[in-house]
């Protein structure tokens, strides 16, 4: 039946995950018509807005970084004055009063601080690795989920397609049953039950149609979301024939590694981050040494309009050096609620090595439930095919019963349904096996 060859695109759909995604849009506000799951996740890597405000947070993190960098290079200032004496202050010198000073004084002054030995320069030198190793695996994360939350929602979308088309069929069977059902009333070969009972069958599928439409739509909706598209906008997805049937297996002997999941490489982060702050805290023992390098311009004079007309200039570097002797145990205590930090990060380590051995435990047991689940429903579905070519045939021929034709047709359309069921819940098991193993590949 086509319908059993479109669900077969589920099985290879779940081998992306070990590829990279092309970029097959040109245009990053549009995605193209008949879009297939590569293109859906080429899009909405470089259009989600989750995504963006990841980037921007990388572009943020360089800009701190450069600021904080920013002490290391020469600080210049300039400052100026300009000062009129409304009375000029006397001195008394052996006896005789001496106005020192002019009436209109106007400083310039240019000082120039170059840092030496800084620990807050120091520390942040060395940080700057951690903060952009922060930020890329912050978009890492994103990127994992975003891939992991859109193919799942593509596989939905496609089970709900094909759920669809296999009701369509069921109409299209009943519809046919209602015509002969109704015929062999009116000619008086059966009672009219078998016919309401048909129209009964064709009006309650009619209705589980409409239901499953509106699920779709919702299930589009909730894609668009996803995609950081509106709602308004149109998505049509392509559903490309694949035959490839083993590429719903996957290799249940995979070591589990717990460096592959970014949730424990972004916690080592936090702890380096945190093995360098308590480094800080020791490097606040060390003194701070800077150079700098002073030049003032002094204008004197008693008349305003020739202020500027001679220049008593004055110079000088030199060698600052603040050496903290004692804060009252402050820096000790940082140090030690900072190593303090370091072990708790430690036990934050250990409790997600055991969060990620129960959730890929978890996860595995799920694929192999639902393998198993799958491969009985697939059995059932080729034997509810059987059963329903034959009770046909019987029932055109008269052995068989309006209602045991009735029980076998139902018992097609729920194996048919229940395998494409069992098929999405394999496969959304398997990718959620390579999130938890930490394989899922996010390049595009």
């Amino acid at each position: 039946m086509r319908f059993k060859k479109v669900a077969l695109s589920l099985l290879i759909a779940s081998c992306i995950m070990g590829n990279s995604y092309a970029q097959t849009t040109e245009d990053d506000g549009k995605l193209n018509s008949n879009a297939t799951l590569d293109e859906l996740i080429g899009y909405v890597l470089r259009n989600k807005i989750e995504l963006k405000q990841a980037n921007i947070d990388k572009a943020i993190g360089e800009r701190e970084i450069a600021s904080a960098l920013s002490g290391w290079f020469p600080q210049i200032n300039a400052t100026g004055s300009l000062s009129h004496a409304l009375q000029i202050q006397t001195t008394v010198i052996n006896g005789e009063a001496i106005q020192m000073g002019q009436k209109n004084n106007s400083t310039l002054t240019f000082r120039a601080d170059q840092t030496i030995l800084s620990p807050t320069l120091f520390q942040a030198s060395r940080a700057a690795k951690y903060v952009r190793q922060q930020n890329e695996q912050n978009i890492e994360s994103t990127k994992i989920n975003t891939v992991v939350d859109v193919s799942k929602a593509y596989y939905d979308i496609l089970t709900s397609e094909e759920s669809i088309n296999i009701i369509n069929e069921n109409i299209v069977r009943l519809e046919r049953q209602y015509t002969e059902a109704n015929a062999r009333y009116e000619t008086g070969l059966v009672d009219k039950i078998d016919y309401k009972r048909a129209l009964i069958s064709l009006n309650n599928t009619k209705a589980e149609l409409k239901t499953a439409k509106e699920m779709r739509n919702y299930k589009y909706d909730y894609l668009k979301m996803l995609l950081g598209m509106k709602t308004s906008q149109d998505v049509s997805l392509s559903f490309e024939n694949q035959t490839m049937e083993s590429n719903i297996l996957l290799d249940t002997a995979t070591a589990l590694n717990y460096r592959n999941r970014i949730e424990f490489r972004q916690t080592e982060t936090l702890k380096d981050i945190q093995k360098l702050n308590t480094q800080y805290q020791k490097w606040q023992f060390l003194p701070q040494l800077g150079a700098y390098g002073v030049y003032n311009a002094n204008y004197f004079n008693s008349k305003f309009t020739d202020l500027y007309n001679n220049n008593y200039p004055s110079s000088s570097v030199g060698l600052s050096l603040t050496l903290p002797i004692f804060t009252g145990t402050k820096r000790i205590q940082e140090i030690r609620k900072s190593e303090l930090q370091e072990q708790r990060i430690e036990w934050d380590l250990k409790n997600l090595e055991n969060q990620i051995s129960t959730e890929y435990s978890a996860a595995m047991a799920s694929y192999r439930s639902n393998m198993n689940a799958w491969r009985n429903a697939k059995e059932n579905m080729q034997l509810s095919e059987e059963v329903y070519t034959t009770i046909k045939l019987q029932y055109d021929a008269g052995v068989k019963t309006y209602l045991e034709l009735m029980t076998a047709e139902a018992d097609l359309k729920t194996s048919q349904l229940n395998y494409l069921n069992a098929l999405y819940a394999v496969l959304a098991s398997k990718l959620d096996i390579q999130k938890a193993l930490g394989t899922v590949d996010t390049i595009n």
